[in-house]
């Protein structure tokens, strides 16, 4: 069973975000790997909050229900500092965003082989972890790994 960390933007089109396209292409994926360990950083579930309250104009208390509920269903990674100063070398060395970083930072930390998100480094490996955008027209090798073994 392979640990497989979720982004916000994934959620965020599970949940609706303005393109049905991408919002089918999410619960697939989703769906499809419910056979593995899929983790959410608990750093995403504040950005899914921000993103359906600001930017899709969610009710709040629309939003905290999508975000409770996705705890509910998914385990969630906790942040720690050690957690924090990676992701700060994160920054400094390879450029990633600070939030970005943090997510990258405790999905590496929680063990996880794949790290879901559309708009990160596609293909970036770190501490044997792949960050892998599950929209990208032709999916990763790992990718395909993880849906072949969950079916």
């Amino acid at each position: 069973m392979m640990r497989i960390a979720v982004d916000t933007n994934v959620l965020v089109y599970a949940h609706g975000g303005n393109d049905p396209v991408r919002q089918r292409l999410a619960l697939d994926v989703l769906d499809a790997l419910a056979g593995h360990c899929v983790l959410v950083p608990v750093q995403v579930l504040g950005e899914l909050f921000n993103v359906l309250t600001r930017k899709a104009r969610w009710p709040k208390e629309q939003a905290r229900d999508v975000v409770l509920s996705t705890h509910d269903n998914l385990p969630t990674i906790e942040t720690s500092f050690s957690m924090l100063v990676a992701a700060v070398d994160l920054c400094v060395v390879h450029g990633f965003s600070t939030w970005d970083a943090v997510v990258l930072s405790a999905a590496a930390e929680a063990d996880c082989r794949l790290l879901l998100s559309e708009d990160m480094h596609d293909g970036f490996v770190w501490r044997g972890m792949t960050i892998v955008n599950p929209f990208a027209a032709e999916r990763h090798p790992l990718l395909q790994q993880a849906l072949v073994q969950s079916g």
